[in-house]
């Protein structure tokens, strides 16, 4: 028996698609944020447990939805998500079985632009997304954030399908949203100075364009890459400046960023 857990905000445009990939499990559990379009209602076609609660940060939000399922495995989806046929099909059989790994991990096949990105480090990217209800815990970090299981885990073949980044101005709407959160997480870190923005970020673009063959992935790699690159550098920009706030001004900042 399996639990479908699943956060929203505002996301009537991507929320059915991935229920539809899920419609087979034995629940679906989906905790929305005070979504201001179709989001809810949407989800009502689907499921009955659906949970209202104010925006409380990523983590917060996905300890909620894990703290609401009722079976023993859990599997964690995002609404820009796909649950493919063939992971289905290998999830179903997997839970039938009486000697499995406490957690599996999942590759995602990420779309930018409409493009599935093979290269740039982006896949396989595996992630911890389906687990034991009762051995797992959500990591408390206010971005990229995870799931932590107590036991033993391993790896499933097939993919989840992600469509994320389907415009640049998203990507870069997200990557304003994501640098904050993460600059709040690593304030306290290292010291940051000027040059960091600057070698930190283009690193990243060799990482990502060469290293790791984005080159491969033609002109949706190469704006992957600096989409990459000034991701690094935004961070690293926000990191520098939190670093010579009063402690004043950082406690108003982190109460009013989410």
């Amino acid at each position: 028996m399996i639990s479908v857990a699943i956060i929203t905000l505002n996301e009537e445009k991507q929320i059915k698609a991935c229920l539809d990939s899920v419609s087979w499990a034995d629940e679906i559990v989906v905790v929305d944020a005070e979504s201001q379009d179709n989001t809810v209602q949407i989800c009502r076609q689907f499921t009955d447990k659906i949970y209202i609660r104010k925006w409380a940060g990523f983590a917060e939000q996905k300890q909620f939805a894990l703290d609401q399922c009722s079976h023993e495995w859990v599997l964690s989806l995002d609404a820009d998500e796909r649950v493919s046929d063939e992971l289905r099909e290998e999830i179903t059989q997997l839970i039938r079985q009486h000697d499995t790994a406490d957690g599996y991990l999942i590759a995602r096949r990420t779309y930018f632009l409409n493009k599935w990105i093979r290269h740039c480090g982006w896949y396989p990217g595996y992630q911890l997304r389906l687990f034991k209800r009762e051995k797992t815990r959500v990591s408390q970090t206010r971005v990229h954030e995870g799931f932590l299981v107590d036991g033993r885990v391993e790896k499933l073949d097939n993919d989840i399908i992600h469509f994320s980044y389907e415009s640049l101005t998203q990507s870069l709407e997200k990557l304003n949203r994501y640098t904050s959160l993460e600059a709040l997480d690593r304030m306290e870190q290292k010291r940051v100075y000027w040059y960091d923005f600057l070698f930190r970020a283009f690193s990243t673009f060799w990482i990502k364009f060469v290293a790791q063959k984005g080159f491969l992935d033609g002109m949706h790699g190469f704006l992957l890459s600096w989409v990459s690159t000034l991701f690094k550098m935004v961070l690293y920009m926000k990191i520098w400046h939190l670093q010579r706030l009063s402690p004043e001004e950082v406690k108003t900042i982190k109460e009013a960023t989410l």
